[in-house]
């Protein structure tokens, strides 16, 4: 009887464990994509309702959902000219699935004169896995996300994960 005891009370035990072996993977895997070129931000550390939101992923991922009030800007055919109606020293906060592609946007940002961007350091990945909405294209909160790729779409551990 002792015996199942302890493995009830170390199922936990072992399962906080494997958790945290995943966010240590996750976040390995971003420091080696990213290049740490602009100021990040942490989904924990937004705390301003005056952020400007810009997903920097692609239209079928923004579809599926994206933080409330984000504008769609893109990566593949990112241009400046979809952001001139924002002032220049707004606080911006650009994501896109894990920071790699919004750390480009967000470095075309600072080049072209915006002074208060960050990027959102794991992204909308690391959003939702911090327990933080998303909506879809209709405002309503959603469980879905958008995965990128099978590949990357094991990085989400608190959503339904759309391809």
């Amino acid at each position: 009887m002792k015996r199942w005891v302890f493995i009830i009370v170390l199922i936990p035990t072992l399962c906080q464990a494997q958790d945290d072996m995943k966010k240590k993977a996750f976040y390995t895997l971003i420091n080696s994509l990213i290049s740490h070129s602009v100021e990040e931000v942490k989904a924990n550390e937004v705390e301003s309702e005056e952020v400007i939101w810009l997903d920097a992923r692609e239209q079928k991922e923004f579809e599926v959902s994206h933080i409330e009030n984000a504008q769609f800007v893109g990566y593949d055919n990112f241009k400046i000219k979809s952001v001139k109606d924002i002032d220049k020293d707004a606080e911006i906060v650009v994501y896109c699935s894990i920071g790699y592609r919004s750390e480009k946007v967000a470095e075309k940002l600072e080049k072209a004169g915006f002074t208060n961007v960050k990027n959102l350091y794991g992204g909308i990945f690391d959003w939702v896995n911090s327990g933080k909405d998303v909506v879809d294209e209709e405002g309503n909160v959603t469980q879905k996300v958008h995965g990128y790729g099978r590949t990357w779409g094991v990085w989400l551990n608190d959503a339904e994960t759309v391809y």
